[in-house]
């Protein structure tokens, strides 16, 4: 069996602390890097944060051709796994909540969240859902709220991929997060039975203002079956090598 070790970042949630964000994935993408991982991914609006305002959102968008996103390039890696990694976008004046594909410090592309919530009004939808691969392994995205779609997970399955990276951010209030605590992994399964496509999710872990986020981060194969998931409540990295003939294969968790 040939496989690729890839792996999802379960992160503490940062604020409109781009620096420290930095600082905290370069640590984790060296982890990753010396366990052998070839692909890592971070959760949705990891780099600035998931904020749905406008006016704090467009405080701290960075245009994806701009000096200072040049400069976030800049600190990451030059060696180690490509990272996919949630930011705030801004484009002509435009918000989106998007995923951009980052290896050795280049910018390789971006995926932007197609279906939005009544509470992201500040952004505007995306429409491409792009191809993307690593030796033999070719994935799509999708940002949270898109896995809910039938549609989003169809377009990633058209495009060749077998793999769906879900970035996430579940930071709710705690009431909300109990009820929703069981159905993140059951809607993603959805997909995965639905496209044959496995899924690997990464989210944020934390608590503040009487919201908390669990996660889940975790591995969901083509059957959308858990077959493996980082502790809930702890930052941690989720490692798995993906078979790349389809089969099940095994997990570390670091």
């Amino acid at each position: 069996m040939t496989s690729i070790r890839i792996a999802a970042a379960q992160t503490p949630e940062f604020r409109e602390n781009v620096g420290a964000a930095l600082d905290h994935a370069v640590r984790v993408a060296a982890l990753a890097e010396a366990e052998g991982v070839a692909l890592l991914v971070f959760p949705e609006g990891f780099l600035q944060g998931y904020l749905t305002d406008e006016r704090s959102a467009r405080r701290v968008a960075l245009d994806l051709a701009s000096a200072e996103f040049a400069a976030v390039l800049d600190r990451l890696p030059r060696s180690g796994p490509m990272l996919v990694m949630g930011l705030i976008e801004i484009d002509d004046g435009r918000l989106f909540n998007t995923a951009v594909v980052v290896q050795r410090g280049f910018l390789l592309g971006r995926y932007r969240k197609a279906h939005l919530l009544r509470g992201e009004r500040a952004f505007e939808a995306g429409k491409d859902s792009p191809l993307f691969a690593i030796g033999t392994l070719r994935f799509g995205i999708n940002i949270c709220y898109d896995t809910n779609f039938p549609e989003a997970a169809a377009k990633v399955a058209a495009s060749g991929a077998s793999l769906i990276l879900c970035l996430s951010n579940n930071m709710m209030p705690r009431e909300k997060a109990e009820i929703f605590k069981p159905m993140h992994n059951a809607v993603r399964g959805e997909r995965c039975r639905e496209t044959g496509l496995w899924l690997i999710s990464s989210d944020v872990t934390g608590e503040r203002d009487g919201r908390i986020a669990w996660g889940p981060t975790a591995v969901l194969n083509r059957q959308g079956q858990l077959v493996a998931q980082l502790p809930l409540e702890e930052p941690g990295l989720l490692v798995f090598d993906f078979p790349c003939d389809g089969q099940d294969a095994g997990a570390r968790l670091k």
